[in-house]
């Protein structure tokens, strides 16, 4: 039970982080191409109210998943982390005083409902709680090379694809962050040298600012309905691909392929619903021009 209220508290935050951080990008028009002019962008969305508020949420959510990792399996925590879908929507409707389209809202759905089933399904068995040097070297740079190639990709690419590629290109750092994490706490048991003295703690770190840079990238990109989706299901797909390989938690589906399939159906059908709905280009989480407008809903 503690590890259900954990998972969902950090995906709240993490929701409530998205949406605030966004909020703060839309105030900040584009600026143009170029390592420069990222630079110049990141610098004044930086001091804005709303990026601030939405870092602390930020720092928040990763306090609660260490302590959700800490108690339970990677591939445990994850499904639960589901929810941040339609935490980003709830909170953003708030945000933005805007709802987004009703084809948005059940493509959310399927797909936090598909992954939590195909997540649940093929949850594997807990495993160790560190991994070996090697193991992490192989992969690191699996991850790394990843990161790189959708960086790549991203860069050929404008609107809402750039927005979902760099969401999934933070989304596999932040799941390199989280497994990170889980090396980390499964080593607390051997002292603070043992924490301190060792290279996780800072590699996590490492990896954190390195998703963190991402994700604002994402934020700059496009929409939310672009990037959260990509950021949601990346994160915890490939965190479960890193338990299995680095702490050996094993995957048995036996008559659970059912729901595995179903929750890949989900998955698929609303990722299909998501390409056309109008809120992944249009500016259901755009500011407002003043804190007195009130659009009107998107219907």
């Amino acid at each position: 039970m503690l590890v259900v209220v954990l998972a969902l508290l950090a995906a709240l935050s993490n929701a409530a982080a998205s949406v605030l951080q966004r909020r703060a990008a839309a105030d900040e028009p584009e600026g143009g191409a170029g390592v420069r002019q990222a630079v110049r962008w990141l610098g004044r969305v930086l001091r804005r109210p709303y990026w601030v508020a939405g870092a602390g949420m930020l720092a928040l959510s990763t306090v609660l998943q260490a302590a959700a990792l800490g108690v339970g399996s990677l591939a445990l925590v994850q499904p639960l982390m589901a929810a941040e879908l339609l935490f980003t929507l709830v909170v953003g409707s708030v945000v933005f005083h805007r709802r987004p389209d009703r084809r948005t809202w059940l493509a959310f759905a399927a797909l936090a409902a598909g992954l939590a089933a195909f997540l649940t399904s093929v949850a594997p068995t807990a495993g160790r709680s560190t991994a070996s040097a090697e193991r992490w070297i192989v992969a690191a740079g699996a991850v790394l090379g990843a990161v790189v190639a959708l960086v790549v990709t991203a860069r050929a690419v404008r609107g809402a694809p750039r927005a979902g590629l760099l969401g999934l290109a933070s989304a596999v750092s932040f799941s390199l962050t989280a497994a990170l994490l889980k090396e980390v706490t499964g080593r607390i048991p051997d002292g603070a040298g043992a924490v301190l003295g060792t290279w996780p703690l800072y590699a996590t770190a490492v990896a954190g600012a390195l998703a963190f840079l991402l994700l604002q990238s994402a934020f700059r990109a496009g929409t939310l309905a672009a990037s959260q989706p990509a950021l949601t299901l990346g994160d915890a797909l490939t965190s479960v691909a890193l338990g299995w390989a680095l702490f050996g938690e094993q995957v048995t589906l036996g008559v659970r392929v059912v729901p595995a399939v179903i929750g890949v159906a989900l998955i698929g059908a609303g990722t299909a619903g998501l390409a056309r709905a109008p809120s992944v280009s249009g500016s259901w989480d755009a500011a407002s021009r003043s804190d007195g407008d009130s659009p009107r809903p998107v219907s």
